[in-house]
């Protein structure tokens, strides 16, 4: 069926859905017949009624048994190697609970399941589906056992049995086998058997995936032992031998040989205990009570529930893996599960008590009291669950943490084992994930909260990462939220006693809202409790302190732990001035650490600055000499969980370690606060002398060693082997021996020792050591101190860290420190003013503070909060070396293209010796980042290869505005050049290796064609796509020219995150013959019908330039989740480069530096990027979305959770893109080659079914035809250019993008240096020419007609052997094992098209998700008669009533992206005004605009007034709640981020970063959570209650006002930036009480009541917060100098700014129109 629409069509596409849950639909859009020269398809059109809905049928694949690529006999591929929870498996959820103690008889009651039930079916659109878009990721419940329903397994003397939930194998052979050796086990351990229950099930509710791996679902019961007779109240004995029976099941079916490695294999234990039972599946939501018929019974009744709702990154996802698990129902990811699943086997190694008795026959009778085996005997298996070694005994138990779990089942079961050793539940979680105690001010009033945390931190590693835990151990319930508090967690208590708890309030359909007595929320850290023997409600303060005080561990503390506080650093030198640069130089320093790094370090106590991006070699492919850490990645999150913001968010993370033996964490006693703790990981020598004076006995006794890293130079390469096996030896010997503090350390005492001796370097050395140790169960017992001359940059030390040291002494940096501070050129750059005066002790600190900050920001790149637990934690990918080594050093790293072996490292070391040695000697300069003519490192972008591509394309740089180029025919435009071009495509190919495509070459199977077959120039260049660079980043004249070439040939330009001036939204029609406009007069070569507008408009996390009129014009929305050189990371603008006009498009203030926060706020997990994918289909229906990912492990599963998640496109991009300002660490350091990650993420959608329904984009690096086909090879669609598109446009590679000092304009924002810009839209239309045309020869010479016919086709490539041979460093390199893992497509090309009803295939991109039900609100609304006549005619006003529950959501947005589609941001004249009622969604109000009021009268959910841009928002309570406004949350998380403009209102509480990016709204509440008005830029916000702490960080605009009834407010300020002050002008009095008696008349507010009607008293209790930049604002302070005009209002009705002048009161007219 086709519909006629603007001469386009559509079709309506949308999933197959169960229970009326909808995945998103899809628009179709078929392609123009013809690509014009520079004119773009007409835009995709807006959804109208009366189209019908067809719906999507799931395709069949062909790529479920893959045949490889590449040759791969000898090994299999590890192209998805990694931890499981890493690479295979990662996840997100809605979870929640519902406890009732109270109603009911003993067992509960049956409306407590049902409410979970409907709680869990409320949250569906927070999971997923597999594969067949009918199974669910995974559906769950946990309550108490339902007695009633088990009657016939009760007796009086056993009332409460042991209830087993199983699954097993469906083939009946099978499954008889094992249910026989479970009986076994349960009678071996005097658990008399009685019976097993097959659970009713109907498996015609469950999709064909599910169906297909459906285990046969049983239940058994077990008696409790006759001998358990001294068991206590709580049958915590009974507890303890269920449990440690259940792990006894999985060993003994390994003995009997009941494994089986296919799919009818599966034997999991869901539960085994007498209290709590799990329910769950791979279903839906809506289907788990349908398909368990036990949920429908009447008899089942329980005081509690436990609700999961799972998104899987995975399309086949196993049953087992849904949840909850045994004890905790997860939302979230564990960024730290490698760290801390090592730092557990090494406590299950530690050899601390000794076995009571050989293990050989597990059943023999009569065991010895205290023997493990006895898994009965109350004492007994107290003693085994409280012991660290006697987890580590897998002939009797199976393993507590293994990687090939996920790391929800990896934290439950560490979980679930503390709390068996009489860890209360709260008590675990608390000590598992720690709170931010340090500074805290919630905590002030209860030290001994902080105690406990201090304890526990010193002996346990935090499971770090975005988590919400649900937790019941059968006695109590329970949840918990990480330190950051980056997962929604609201509750609500009622009069009859019950607690719910959800990831979205109004989950519960039919609360009554007159029964609710509170609302509230968990903030960060927080956790609730309820006591289900009592239903005693405790909240976060009063678990915790109940919890704290079972110890005295303020006093374990006082007599028994040592710190080392910071001290000042020695000012004597260790070395002569030649000395230290020949040590220098033997540990690979070169000129530019010392002129570049150390100098920025320790003059001005920050990382280096730079720009450009990484365009030297791998370090692998380099030829020159590498420290070993330049082949470590540092990996980083993204979409799956969020980085933390280290710079406005620093308040949560801590750089403290710890040094001794660590005791057991199962049982707690004064031993374990016997710790040295460090308040620094970086020691300088006096503190070193600190540590060693605790090996005095009568200063802690703390044993030392020092064991030396250093070997005879004589030895040769293969002495390093022999060198570290002697170290390891030493290490463990001297650990048995007692050491509690090991030094690593390769100080050479002078130049002879230097001369005669070579070293292992620190990381093969520490790793080493750690691992033996490790091995040897002595890890827990020692300390590691690495004492170094080869550490001085921030990834030397997170390496360092990240391998098993505890703290690093990098003795030879503050050597170099001392030698940088005494040179002369140092001095008298001082002396100028160009370096900070500053006294040898005070450089030495800033080094350390500046590495400090470096490490924090490494951490949170990759969402870690502790160095606690990033140490051990491994988290890199190694580029570049052998299996040998990551075996020994770097176990369990990812290392997937092989490399150097031990001796190649000692060559690679040996290699940085200088020559000879005098006084005159200086470092080698090595260029790795500056470019070195002839002599440094090898760089491919550089001035050389600028002006080959400039003698191609026809450009000199010498022509601009500001010489000659209006005289010049053609603008000065030169013919262009093939001959150019050629040589141009020649010094790449001849220059020296640097990427892994590098060493690809192609290999065709079939005979070249004529290039007359192939497909045009044309056709091709609409497949390229411009870099996200942003106007700010770029000039006006360079940003501008990029995107008006893309759109002439039809390719996909990117506005980056800057936003752009609404004015290149329409085309260009004012040219005159000399191709100037007068619109654009700045620009030169124009066309008439030329379009400035790019094509994809970047969403990014600062949100700057995001208005609804920036979003409704793009034709494509881009989500920046990462950027290639700097993912985890922000973008950073420099403050010079931020002018009036930049600063204007970004909603901030000229001059101050903006650096975006990394994206967590609405993108902090799959299900929450969904959302933001939801919002904008929603605004911009017509636009698809595409997520921007970089290249790491594990990016494969990550993209099959974003298209799962309806993403349009996914951009994979390369670690060494491009960047206008970075940290110098991260450009070097972070992410990875596209090509890794590119063959992953195409390989992972094909096996999970799912490439399809996305488009893949690739960029990083691409230059040339060559590697656009071997991007297209190994999977891309579409093709990015970004430094490369730069040069085309006149770019010299200067180097000083972030200075604002570009020589030709490009880069700079400076008047003077932008008329000096050269480039044309020509230049940049003749470079994709001749990029197309080599594609077209490559295509010829393979014999394809067409790229279309090569995506995918990695069978078409191969290893060069010539290339390879060129590897200078090393020969064991090896791309068959990651390219092998390539499906073969060569067959089945399916996956190019979308399949539609009716059996048709389409392009991909003519398809575009549409959201599903859950904007079908948002459509009745739009479609509303009134409505659309105001729109059409701009003019009237409507009202509109309309109930909402929290399945819509986005609900306003798709209103406000038809009011700005017809008349921009600002130019609508009608008034429409929207009451909802009930419960909305996430993202209520998201994008809304002038002459647009929505009221909510309810509550909403986290994002409300998400980018609001004008008009109003307020929200209410239901008239009939019974509960205070004000102490209650009636909103969530997230709050006007990114807003622009408009008011809110809420009568009530919000939650974390209320107004986060603020920088135009006007805004009232009555309370917030952590983070308030962080990063603001503009606006106003008023707090008429509490505030979490972190106040105003990073906040460079805007005026907030905060209430401080209890005197507390102070100690929750960042004062970092923004100033306090009380109310101290008339004008800040005027704004605050007129805003707050517009709270008051729009809300009814109690609490603005109560402060107007005592104005006088209570103006008092405010607090004014404001940055510098409004010092001088009227509202802060008054005098001649005072600035601008008073707003009390974003904009009233009519769009006009609301305000009064300078010092002068409302009038009455203008109070009436503020009211109205």
């Amino acid at each position: 069926m086709q519909l006629s629409l603007t001469h386009q069509a559509f079709f309506l596409l949308a999933l197959p859905a169960a229970s009326g849950f909808l995945p998103a639909q899809r628009h179709h859009f078929p392609s123009p017949t013809t690509v014009q020269s520079n004119v773009h398809r007409k835009p995709k059109t807006s959804r109208f009624s009366g189209i019908d809905d067809f719906r999507r049928r799931p395709t069949s694949s062909s790529f479920t048994d893959l045949s490889m690529a590449f040759d791969s006999t000898t090994e299999e591929s590890n192209i998805f190697d990694g931890p499981m929870a890493l690479t295979k498996e990662r996840d997100a959820c809605g979870v929640g609970f519902i406890a009732n103690t109270q109603s009911g008889e003993e067992f509960g009651t049956h409306r407590v399941l049902q409410q979970g039930l409907s709680a869990l079916t409320c949250m569906e659109h927070r999971g997923a589906c597999g594969g067949d878009s009918i199974s669910g990721d995974g559906a769950g419940i946990m309550t108490q056992i339902p007695w009633k329903l088990f009657e016939e397994y009760r007796s009086n003397n056993c009332p409460q049995p042991g209830v087993g939930m199983i699954f097993l194998p469906r083939d009946e052979a099978r499954r008889n086998a094992v249910k026989k050796r479970i009986e076994a086990v349960c009678t071996a351990n005097e658990l008399d058997f009685m019976g097993w229950r097959e659970v009713p099930v109907d498996p015609s509710v469950l999709g064909p995936m599910a169906r297909a791996g459906m285990p046969s679902i049983w239940q058994f019961f077990v008696k409790s032992p006759e001998r358990l007779d001294n068991d206590d109240d709580d049958r915590d004995g009974f507890e303890r031998t269920l449990y440690l029976v259940r792990r006894r099941f999985s060993v003994e079916l390994k003995n009997a040989g009941l494994e089986w490695d296919d799919d009818d294999g599966v034997v999991y234990v869901a539960s085994f205990s007498s209290r709590t039972i799990v329910y769950k599946g791979m279903v839906q939501s809506a289907v788990l009570s349908q398909f368990y018929k036990d949920l429908t019974n009447p008899d089942y009744t329980t005081k509690f529930v436990i609700y999961h709702r799972r998104f899987s990154t995975n399309t086949n996802p196993k049953w087992p893996l849904a949840q909850p698990m045994r004890v905790v129902g997860h939302n979230g990811e564990i960024n730290t599960l490698l760290g801390n699943v090592n730092w557990i086997k090494a406590r299950e190694a530690s050899k601390g008590r000794p076995i009571a008795s050989k293990i050989d026959n597990f059943d023999k009778p009569n065991r010895r009291q205290g023997d493990v085996r006895d898994l009965v005997d109350y004492n007994a298996t107290f003693n085994i669950v409280t012991m660290c070694n006697t987890q580590d005994i897998p002939s009797v138990l199976e393993p507590v943490v293994d990687l090939s779990r996920s790391d929800s089942a990896n934290l439950d079961s560490v979980f679930e084992l503390m709390c068996q050793s009489r860890h209360r539940a709260p008590c675990a979680l608390m000590a598992m994930v720690p709170t931010a105690y340090l500074q805290n001010p919630d905590l002030k009033n209860n030290p001994e909260i902080t105690d406990f945390y201090k304890f526990h931190g010193g002996l346990l590693e935090a499971w770090d990462g975005p988590a919400l835990l649900v937790f019941s151990d059968g006695k109590s319930i329970g949840a918990s939220l990480d330190r950051n508090g980056l997962r929604p967690a609201r509750f609500s208590r009622t009069r009859d006693g019950t607690v719910y708890m959800m990831s979205e309030t109004g989950v519960i359909p039919d609360l009554d809202e007159a029964e609710i007595i509170e609302k509230g929320r968990l903030g960060p850290g927080q956790m609730i409790n309820v006591d289900l023997l009592t239903g005693e409600f405790k909240d976060n303060i009063r678990i915790k302190s109940e919890i704290a005080k079972r110890h005295p561990y303020g006093e374990w503390i006082a007599n028994q732990r040592k710190d080392i506080e910071k001290a000042m650093a020695s000012e004597e030198r260790m070395y002569d001035d030649t000395t230290a640069t020949y040590a220098q130089a033997t540990f690979g320093w070169g000129l530019e650490d010392i002129g570049m790094q150390i100098q920025d370090m320790a003059g001005a106590a920050k990382e280096t600055t730079y720009s450009m991006g990484d365009d030297a070699p791998l370090a692998c492919l380099s030829e020159r000499p590498h420290p070993l850490y330049n082949y470590f990645k540092q990996r980083f999150a993204q979409v799956t969980n969020p980085p933390i913001d280290p710079l406005r968010e620093g308040v949560v993370m801590s750089l403290g370690m710890t040094l001794g033996k660590k005791e057991s964490i199962y049982k707690v006693s004064e031993k374990g606060a016997r710790l040295i703790h460090l308040q620094s990981p970086l020691l300088n020598s006096a503190e070193m002398e600190t540590l060693s004076s605790y090996s005095d006995h009568a200063n802690g006794g703390f044993k030392q060693a020092t064991l030396t890293t250093r070997y005879d130079l004589s030895d040769g390469p293969p002495g390093i082997k022999k060198a570290l096996d002697a170290l390891c030896d030493k290490a463990v010997e001297q650990v048995k021996s007692g050491v509690e503090v090991l030094i690593l350390s390769d100080i050479a005492a002078d130049k002879a020792k230097l001369d005669d001796t070579t070293y292992i370097p620190p990381l093969v050395a520490v790793g080493a050591v750690h691992h033996r140790l490790i091995d040897e169960g002595l890890r827990m017992d020692t300390g590691i101190v690495v004492e170094t001359g080869a550490a001085w940059s921030t990834h030397h030390f997170a390496c360092l860290v990240g391998y098993g040291a505890n703290a690093v002494h990098p003795y030879l940096a503050f050597e170099t420190v001392k030698q940088w501070h005494s040179q002369e050129r140092t001095q008298k750059m001082m002396a100028a003013g160009k370096l900070k005066q500053t006294s040898l002790a005070e450089a030495q600190e800033n080094y350390r503070i500046a590495v400090e900050n470096g490490l924090l920001k490494i951490l949170s790149k990759i969402g870690i909060s502790l160095l606690t637990s990033y140490s051990g934690a491994q988290i890199f990918e190694a580029l570049g070396i052998g299996d040998d080594v990551i075996a020994r050093s770097f176990k369990g790293t990812t290392s997937r293209i092989g490399g150097i072996s031990f001796e190649d490292i000692a060559s690679e070391t040996i290699m940085m010796r200088p020559e000879s040695v005098n006084e005159k000697m200086k470092l080698v300069n090595y260029g790795y980042y500056k470019p070195v003519p002839k002599l440094g490192e090898y760089h491919v972008n550089s001035s050389d290869l600028a002006k080959l591509l400039h003698d191609a394309i026809g450009l000199d740089k010498t022509v601009s505005t500001a010489t000659n180029r209006d005289e010049l025919e053609n603008d000065g435009v030169l013919p262009k050049s093939v001959a150019n071009y050629e040589i141009f495509q020649k010094s790449i190919e001849t220059a020296p290796l640097a990427n892994i495509r590098d060493l690809l070459d192609f290999d065709s199977d079939r005979p070249s064609i004529p290039i007359d077959e192939v497909q045009p120039v044309s056709e091709i260049m609409t497949r390229f796509c411009t870099g996200a660079m942003s106007l700010g980043a770029l000039s006006r004249e360079a940003h501008e020219t990029l995107a008006i070439a893309v759109n002439r040939i039809g390719g996909k330009s990117n506005s980056g995150e800057g936003g752009e001036d609404i004015i290149r939204g329409r085309p260009i029609t004012d040219v005159d013959e000399k191709g100037r406009s007068p619109t654009f007069p700045h620009l030169a070569g124009l066309k008439n019908g030329d379009s400035a507008n790019s094509f994809i408009h970047q969403v990014a996390s600062g949100r700057f330039g995001v208005t609804p009129e920036f979003l409704v014009t793009a034709k494509q929305l881009e989500i920046k989740m990462a950027q290639g050189a700097k993912p985890g990371e922000g973008g950073q603008l420099p403050g010079p480069k931020v002018s009036e006009y930049i600063a204007g498009l970004r909603a901030s203030k000229p001059g101050v530096t903006l650096i975006s926060p990394p994206p967590h706020h609405d993108i902090y997990s799959i299900e929450d990027l969904a959302q933001l994918i939801h919002d904008l289909h929603a605004v911009n229906e017509m636009a698809g979305v595409s997520v921007k990912l970089v290249s790491s492990i594990g990016i494969g599963t990550v993209a099959c959770g974003v298209a799962k998640a309806d993403a349009d496109v996914i951009q994979i991009s390369g670690g060494d893109g491009g960047t206008g300002a970075s940290p110098l660490s991260s450009i070097k350091h972070a992410g990875c080659p596209w090509e890794l990650g590119l063959a992953e993420a195409h390989s992972a959608l094909l096996t999970n079914n799912l490439r399809d329904r996305v488009t893949l984009r690739v960029d990083g690096g691409i230059r040339t035809g060559r590697d656009v086909l071997m991007g297209a090879l190994l999977g891309a669609e579409q093709f990015g250019f970004g430094t490369i598109a730069m040069i085309a446009e006149g770019c010299v590679m200067a180097r000083v993008c972030h200075l604002n000092t570009c020589p030709v304009g490009v880069t700079s924002q400076k008047e003077e240096l932008r008329k000096k810009f050269p480039g044309t839209p020509e230049h940049v239309v003749n470079f994709f020419e001749f990029v197309a045309e080599e594609i077209r020869e490559l295509l010829a010479h393979l014999g394809y007609k067409s790229i279309d016919e090569v995506i995918g086709r990695a069978d078409l490539l191969k290893a060069n052997k010539k290339q390879m041979s060129r590897v200078a460093k090393t020969k064991g390199l090896n791309l068959d094992r990651f390219f092998s893992g390539i499906p073969n497509s060569s067959n089945d090309r399916s996956f190019l098209k979308a399949r539609i009803e009716g059996g048709a295939l389409v392009h991909k991109e003519e398809i575009v998700h549409v959201n599903g039900f859950s904007s079908d609100l948002d459509r009745e609304l739009c479609k509303n008669a009134d409505v659309q006549k105001i729109i059409r005619e701009n003019s009237g006003e409507a009202v509109v009533t309309l109930p909402i529950k929290n399945t819509d959501r986005s609900t306003g947005a798709m209103l406000a992206g038809n009011i700005a589609r017809a008349h921009g941001n600002r130019g609508f004249r009608g008034q429409i005004n929207v009451q909802f009622e009930g419960s909305a969604g996430q993202s209520f109000g998201a994008f809304t605009l002038p002459g647009l009021s929505l009221r909510l009268v309810g509550e909403g959910n986290d994002y409300v007034g998400k980018g609001i841009h004008g008009g109003e928002i307020v929200v209410v309570p239901s008239p009939n709640a019974g509960f205070v406004a004000a102490d209650s949350s009636i909103i969530g998380n997230a709050c006007l981020y990114g807003a622009t403009g408009g008011d809110f209102h809420a009568n009530g509480r919000a939650g974390e970063r209320f107004g986060v990016r603020n920088s135009g709204a006007f805004a009232v509440a009555e309370g917030a959570g952590d983070h308030c008005c962080e990063y603001m830029t503009g606006g106003v916000v008023v707090m008429l209650g509490s505030v979490g702490r972190n106040v105003g960080a990073g906040m460079t605009g805007g005026i907030g006002y905060f209430y401080d009834r209890d005197g507390t407010f102070l100690d929750k300020i960042n004062p970092e930036i923004v100033k306090v002050q009380r109310l101290s002008t008339a004008e800040g009095e005027a704004q605050l009480k007129h805003m707050v008696e517009r709270h008051f008349e729009l809300t009814g507010s109690e609490r603005a009541d109560e402060i107007l009607g005592n104005w006088d008293e209570e103006k008092e209790k405010f607090w004014q917060v404001y940055p510098p930049s409004e010092s001088k604002t009227a509202v802060v302070s008054s005098g001649d100098t005072t600035q601008g005009v008073l707003r009390v209002s974003a904009s009233a009705p009519d769009g006009d700014m609301c305000f009064l002048p300078v010092g002068a009161e409302m009038s009455p007219e203008q109070t009436q129109r503020c009211a109205d």
